[in-house]
């Protein structure tokens, strides 16, 4: 019997994963729940396991190809009476007694937050002009273009209705596309640059075309507004010093200052839904909701030799400093050795940056596509200070950025949330616990 691998449903805001590399190939033998490819999807690569045991007949889809969810990958000849495994995305975890368990938002396609095209996320294909929620890769949105055919047009007969390049070639023949007949053409793409014969040339990887789409996509669907605090945790230092050797003894991890901004900003969020909150526009184009999220699921921006990934603490209002230390210790190991997984990069809903561990001091972050806002913590120095009498003194001061998205609250909001951040920051002091 031959069972056919298709890419699974891995969160509703997920349209399509790219084939970064085939980890059996034809005439391998497979054991269920062994990885047999590796997927790249929402800025990480993820091992797909054998659903069955067996041996790999064909390869349907080459490494380097993006395919839409649904899409068949390969096809196994199963060990005879095998059952096939389920292969789904891992469940939100759940609320505890009495506290508020929050459904999944429905977001429209048209408002995905993790589509990889910007024309898809702004709720239509490219220059429809109709607001239609139609899906499409950027291949078949240039077919589209260059056969003059509106997607607006078109009910499309891939997976989850997604418009696929025999759609556009077939409306095209027909002689029914009027899409781009009478629009003035569009001005020439900018040539590419030809390098020189001493440059050198590099191919982008999938994690960095995934993160120079999705910067796009949020730089021109979100407008950016941006504030910044500065916070004087002197007694914050104090704290840190006096408690870093003992937690590491205990702990096996570092006491670095992320973890108490991590505290800080969840239980602000709390206070402030609309920092916690996505756009969505409507899938028939009529209007737009913005969707508060009732958990804290705490996006924690790391740098690796890849590229810039963003695995999340779930639910991490619930969690202490030390939980929010162990929590991104562990994930931030698991993203710098590939072994991140589809849970550890689901459902966040606000996005830290620890920028300053860089050396920066002040920055303007891009927004999580999805999300309303992102905070930088920038690096701590010391700066002479105005006290009381007029007394200077050298204080620990830091400052912290937001950039927010001007659709879903305004500045007032955005500096209450600041504000109660930094209150936050600067009652940390040497008699707080960490527990």
């Amino acid at each position: 019997m031959t069972y056919t691998l298709k890419l699974p449903e891995v969160g509703e805001t997920v349209t399509e994963g790219t084939i970064e590399k085939w980890l059996k190939q034809p005439g391998d033998e497979i054991q269920k729940y062994e990885p047999i490819v590796e997927i790249n999807t929402d800025k990480v690569n993820v091992e797909l396991p054998s659903p069955v045991s067996g041996t790999v007949a064909e390869i349907l889809v080459q490494e380097g190809e993006t395919v839409p969810i649904g899409a068949a990958l390969c096809t196994i000849n199963e060990v005879a009476g095998e059952t096939a495994a389920e292969i789904a995305p891992p469940t939100p975890t759940e609320a505890p007694t009495g506290a508020p368990a929050e459904e999944p938002a429905k977001e429209p396609v048209a408002a995905s937050s993790r589509a990889n095209s910007l024309p898809a996320d702004r709720g239509a294909a490219a220059g429809n002009g109709r607001g239609a929620p139609n899906r499409a890769t950027p291949r078949v949105r240039k077919v589209a273009e260059e056969l003059g055919v509106d997607l607006a047009q078109i009910t499309g007969s891939g997976p989850r209705g997604r418009v696929v390049e025999e759609d556009v070639r077939a409306l095209a023949k027909s002689g029914a596309a009027t899409a781009f007949a009478e629009r003035p053409a569009r001005a020439a793409a900018p040539k590419s640059p030809t390098p020189a014969a001493d440059d050198e040339v590099v191919a982008v990887s999938g994690i960095r075309r995934t993160i120079a789409q999705r910067m796009s996509a949020s730089a021109f669907t979100a407008p950016h507004a941006w504030l910044v605090v500065e916070a004087d945790v002197t007694d914050l230092v104090r704290l840190r010093s006096a408690q870093k050797v003992a937690f590491r003894e205990r702990h096996g991890v570092d006491l670095t200052y992320l973890p108490f901004a991590a505290h800080a900003v969840a239980q602000a969020l709390l206070g402030h839904p609309y920092l916690n909150a996505t756009w969505a526009d409507d899938p028939d184009g009529a209007g737009a909701k913005i969707i508060l999220k009732k958990r804290v699921n705490l996006g924690v921006a790391v740098a690796t030799e890849r590229g810039l990934l963003v695995p999340v603490v779930q639910n991490a209002e619930r969690l202490s400093v030390t939980g929010l230390a162990l929590a991104m210790a562990e994930l931030g190991e698991k993203a710098r050795t590939n072994k991140l997984q589809l849970d550890d990069v689901q459902n966040g809903t606000f996005t830290l940056d620890n920028t300053g561990a860089f050396g920066s001091i002040v920055s303007m972050p891009i927004i999580n596509l999805g999300q309303a806002a992102i905070i930088s913590l920038e690096a701590i120095t010391k700066r002479p200070t105005v006290v009381g009498d007029d007394a200077i003194a050298v204080r620990s001061k830091v400052n912290l950025c937001l950039s927010f998205d001007h659709r879903i609250l305004d500045g007032h909001q955005a500096g209450a949330f600041l504000g109660d951040v930094k209150a936050r920051m600067e009652a940390f002091g040497p008699d707080s616990g960490l527990e």
